[in-house]
């Protein structure tokens, strides 16, 4: 089964509290133009949850988030926030 089929049968209970975020996001342009586009966090990220806005502004999608923490280990500035959704809420995985 191919990584994006797996990813269509996660379920989420969506948290209204974001689990991920970006605490400086002038960071983040100068991580473009340091290590290039895309940036290291979105390479690495099997869900496509971040994503730039008109080139000026990075957008955290964390509904998309399965977890996996690949993100905050791939910052080369540990410009992200990460930590597990509350209790209940997040990714259930099916096959595994």
């Amino acid at each position: 089964m191919r990584i994006e089929e797996r990813l269509y049968t996660l379920r989420y209970k969506r948290d209204e509290k974001p689990h991920l975020s970006i605490i400086e996001p002038n960071k983040c342009q100068k991580c473009a133009e340091i290590n290039g586009v895309p940036e290291p966090c979105i390479v690495v990220c099997p869900a496509n949850v971040y994503s730039w806005v008109d080139n000026n502004r990075i957008v955290v999608s964390y509904e998309n988030c399965v977890e996996c923490g690949a993100c905050r280990i791939a910052c080369p500035f540990d410009n992200i926030s990460w930590k597990y959704p509350r209790y209940g809420l997040g990714g259930a995985f099916r096959y595994g």
